[in-house]
C-alpha cells in the first residue's frame, strides 16, 4: 500500500556563490569545527561525500553544479574539517547530527539530500530521523550498512569477470579472488574494477578519493552505528521520492544490491548508469548530470512521486 505523499517544497534558492567556493564553517553540536563548500546556484543540493575521505573527490558531480547550489560537507575528521575530540563520534549514525547542524546552518526547512557511496549510510540515516526536511533522496552507487543489505562474494565475481577482456583484468581479478577467499589485502590492486574506464583520469582520481583518516575509516562502522531494521521500518514510510543509481560496472555496490535498496522505500527510482562504475560522474558526466537533474525536475511539488524503474 502507498501513502500519500508530503509537499515537496524547499526552502528558497540559495544566493549564487563563487563556483567551488571557499570552505565556509560551523561548530558541529560537540564543538568540532565542520567545514562545508559550495559551488552552483539555484536550489540547493546537500551532497555528502563517501570514504570517510576528502569531499574534493566529488568535484561538482560530473557539472551537476549548472542545475544545483551543491553543497557539500567534509565529514568530521576529513579534508578541511576537524578531527575531533571523541573519536567514538565517527560513527555514521552520530554524524547524521551534523548534516542536521549544516541544514540549521544554512537556514533550510526542507532539502533536497544526495549520499554518495558511506555517504548514503549517513544520508539514508538522516532520512530516517528527520523524514520531514527532506523532499528528495538521491542515493548514488550506495553503501547499505545502514540498512543491512550485503552483497554476496559470488555476485562480485561474476561482475568482475564481465571485464574479463580489460588489460588490467588478470592482476586485478587476481587480488579479488584472494580478498573474497580471506587470504589478501591488496584492496589498491582492485581499484580498476571501480571504475568505467581505468585510465589516467581514473588513476588521478582514485588516488584523490582514498580515505587518509584511517581512524575516521575505522570509527564509522564501529559497533551501534547501524541498526538496520529500525532505518528500514523508517524508510518503509519515507514520503518522498528517491532516485537510487547504481554504476553497472559497480563492484562496490552492484546493480543488484543497489536494487535491493530500492525496493525498501514506497516511491523509488533505480536507474543503472551503462559503463559507469563507483563513481558514475566521472565515467559518463553528462548521463549522470541529467539523470539527477531530470529526477529533480520531474518530482517538482507539482509532479507525482516516481514509482521504481528499472531503466
Amino acid at each position: 500500500m502507498s501513502i500519500s505523499p508530503a509537499p515537496l517544497s524547499v526552502a528558497a534558492s540559495l544566493p549564487a556563490p563563487t563556483l567551488l567556493s571557499a570552505p565556509a564553517f560551523l561548530p558541529a553540536p560537540d564543538g568540532t569545527r565542520l567545514a562545508h563548500r559550495r559551488s552552483g546556484s539555484g536550489d540547493p543540493l546537500l551532497c555528502v561525500p563517501g570514504g570517510p575521505a576528502d569531499s574534493a573527490y566529488l568535484g561538482d558531480l560530473g557539472g551537476l553544479s549548472a542545475h544545483r547550489a551543491l553543497v557539500i560537507p567534509d565529514l568530521r575528521g576529513t579534508g578541511r574539517s576537524a578531527v575531533p575530540v571523541d573519536p567514538g563520534s565517527y560513527r555514521c549514525d552520530r554524524q547524521v547530527e551534523d548534516i542536521e547542524a549544516l541544514r540549521r546552518h544554512l537556514g533550510l526547512d526542507r532539502f533536497d539530500l544526495l549520499g554518495h557511496s558511506a555517504g548514503a549510510d549517513i544520508a539514508t540515516g538522516y532520512a530516517a530521523r528527520y523524514p520531514h526536511r527532506v523532499a528528495r533522496l538521491v542515493l548514488v552507487t550506495p553503501g547499505a550498512r545502514a540498512v543491512g543489505i550485503e552483497t554476496r562474494a559470488e555476485t562480485r565475481r561474476a561482475l568482475a569477470l564481465e571485464r574479463a577482456d580489460e588489460p588490467w583484468f588478470p592482476a586485478a581479478f587476481a587480488a579479488l579472488e584472494a580478498i573474497v577467499a580471506g587470504e589478501g589485502s591488496d584492496w589498491e590492486a582492485i581499484a580498476p574494477f571501480l571504475y568505467g574506464r581505468w585510465d589516467e583520469a581514473a588513476r588521478r582520481h582514485h588516488d584523490g578519493a582514498r580515505p587518509g583518516n584511517p581512524e575516521a575509516v575505522a570509527g564509522f562502522g564501529a559497533e551501534g552505528a547501524f541498526t538496520p531494521a529500525v532505518t528500514r521500518a523508517a524508510l518503509a514510510a519515507f514520503p518522498g521520492p528517491v532516485l537510487l543509481l547504481a554504476g553497472a560496472h559497480d563492484l562496490n555496490s552492484p546493480p543488484a544490491a543497489v536494487a535491493a535498496y530500492a525496493a525498501l522505500f514506497p516511491y523509488a527510482t533505480l536507474r543503472v548508469q551503462p559503463g559507469a562504475g563507483h563513481y558514475p560522474w566521472l565515467d559518463d558526466p553528462e548521463r549522470f548530470a541529467a539523470a539527477v537533474e531530470g529526477f529533480l525536475a520531474a518530482t517538482s511539488a507539482t509532479a507525482r512521486p516516481g514509482m521504481t524503474d528499472r531503466r
